[in-house]
């Protein structure tokens, strides 16, 4: 019983390392996005700001919605990161357009379906 028991320990421990090792490289990975992206390279290379932070300015300024769809473009002469933003009971989306330079929101629109 004694051996059993030492034995087990190692191997108890084993599996809890390789758990949190597997966790821990689960966390590095980006995560999958669940939205449609239209995010020409040639347009990507020019941005200063980030597809992430622009997300969390979007995300910042229309509480409690979600991302449903993104696109890099220029408009009006401006670089934005557009966003469609659900909110969970409200019909339509808005639109949350941010600078891509700046990291400013240039604009809010609600638009219906």
């Amino acid at each position: 019983m004694k051996n059993r028991t030492l034995t087990s320990i190692p191997f108890g421990l084993a599996a809890v390392l390789s758990i949190a090792t597997v966790g821990a490289l689960a966390a590095q990975q980006p995560a999958a996005r669940a939205y449609t992206r239209e995010v020409p390279a040639a347009l990507l290379s020019q941005t200063k700001i980030s597809e992430d932070s622009a997300r969390t300015v979007a995300l910042a300024r229309v509480l409690g919605s979600a991302v449903k769809a993104l696109e890099l473009e220029r408009e009006h002469g401006l670089l934005i990161w557009s966003f469609d933003l659900t909110v969970a009971g409200k019909p339509g989306i808005e639109e949350v357009e941010v600078d891509a330079l700046t990291g400013k929101v240039v604009s809010v629109e609600h638009e219906n379906n």
